[in-house]
């Protein structure tokens, strides 16, 4: 069967890889949006220290942490070694031995169905800062060795060069559905209209306004987030660990010295890089990591994150179209969890076992 997937993004991305591997006729349809969030986007792999307890959105995460490393070593075994992945621990900081305790025994009850986060230790004050030298001096942390980072436009590009070794397609170019008799039957992109067996919607914040055309209007929203670049080149970054600061942020590294503090949740649809966004992440970043002060600055990048009704992630079917299946609202999640959504979307699409329950990620109520 012939698929059109809309949208490059890690979701779209992984889709087409994964159904390409299993012999689909297979086209990626991308206008290369430079707010796409995954293009934009440093991601931290630790969703096991989270305080949301959605019970839908939970699986997802976990499931994607857990599915990354073998992931890793199938793109590998193909070639791709460039794909922004690292597997370099995690710390949760805290001025305090109570909330280091406490979050201790969330992080080991929750070991107990998810042995994929390795070793639970915590530091010292001293230890922390000989694992992460900027931070501040009275910091203690929980460490997890199973946290990783993810370069987004990296994994990304991994995932859709190892879908074209499959015999996937790439077009770039702006796609409309087709809609003919009631029904969406395929794609019209660059002057031509495009014929598939289905159609799946992966394609982000941009999802509204590719239904309006035919009357349909999603109930899908976005944030604006900016996500600052430093450098410290004295410093060989390329194996500290991403850090979660007590508060809604968090600092990751890569190689060369970079650091990468994030994120904002603007609701705007305003990209222009903003001072005073620019200022709330640098303060609070140089508040547990005081020795940034002195790092370079380099760039600002901006993406927009899709949300759905709940902040719950759609995966289903277009209600009406059967042939047409949207993948939407992952939000800040989207690195963690996409590629395993992919993964499980390629096998829901073909009518083969699933880990994930479908039913719990329904698009009916995004059309209501």
């Amino acid at each position: 069967m012939k698929t059109i997937i809309i949208g490059a993004g890690i979701v779209g991305a992984s889709t087409a890889y994964h159904l390409a591997k299993k012999g689909e006729e297979v086209i990626i349809i991308d206008r290369n949006d430079p707010e796409q969030a995954t293009r934009n986007a440093a991601g931290i792999v630790c969703p096991w220290l989270t305080n949301r307890s959605n019970k839908v959105w939970y699986p997802l995460v976990t499931g994607g942490a857990k599915y990354y490393p073998a992931l890793m070593e199938e793109l590998a075994e193909a070639g791709e070694t460039q794909t922004g992945y690292k597997r370099v621990g995690a710390i949760n900081i805290f001025d305090t031995e109570e909330k280091l305790e406490k979050k201790l025994r969330v992080a080991l009850e929750r070991k107990e169905q998810a042995p994929e986060m390795g070793e639970i230790s915590c530091l010292s004050p001293e230890e922390t800062k000989e694992m992460f030298p900027p931070v501040a001096e009275h910091y203690r942390a929980l460490h997890i060795s199973g946290g990783a980072r993810v370069n987004g436009a990296e994994v990304t590009s991994s995932l859709l060069r190892a879908a074209k070794k499959n015999g996937a397609t790439f077009i770039n170019g702006d796609a409309s559905l087709y809609y003919e008799d009631k029904r969406i039957k395929g794609v019209y992109v660059n002057g031509e209209n495009i014929f598939s067996d289905r159609v799946v919607v992966a394609n982000g914040a941009w999802t509204k306004p590719l239904f309006e055309p035919i009357g349909m209007r999603p109930n899908v929203t976005f944030e604006k987030a900016q996500i600052v670049h430093v450098d410290m080149e004295d410093d060989d970054t390329e194996h500290w660990p991403v850090m979660l600061p007590p508060f809604n942020h968090y600092i990751l590294t890569f190689g060369k010295g970079r650091v990468v503090i994030g994120a904002t949740k603007e609701k705007t649809a305003d990209s222009r890089v903003t001072a005073g966004s620019v200022h709330q992440l640098m303060d609070k970043a140089l508040r547990v990591a005081p020795g940034l002060a002195e790092a370079t600055y380099v760039k600002t990048n901006v993406g927009y994150r899709p949300f759905t009704p709940g902040s719950t992630p759609v995966i289903g079917k277009v209600p009406g179209h059967e042939n047409v299946v949207v993948a939407n609202g992952l939000g800040a999640s989207g690195l963690t969890s996409g590629p395993y959504i992919g993964s499980e979307l390629a096998k829901y699409l073909l009518d083969e076992k699933t880990e994930l329950d479908f039913t719990n990620y329904t698009a009916d109520h995004l059309f209501a």
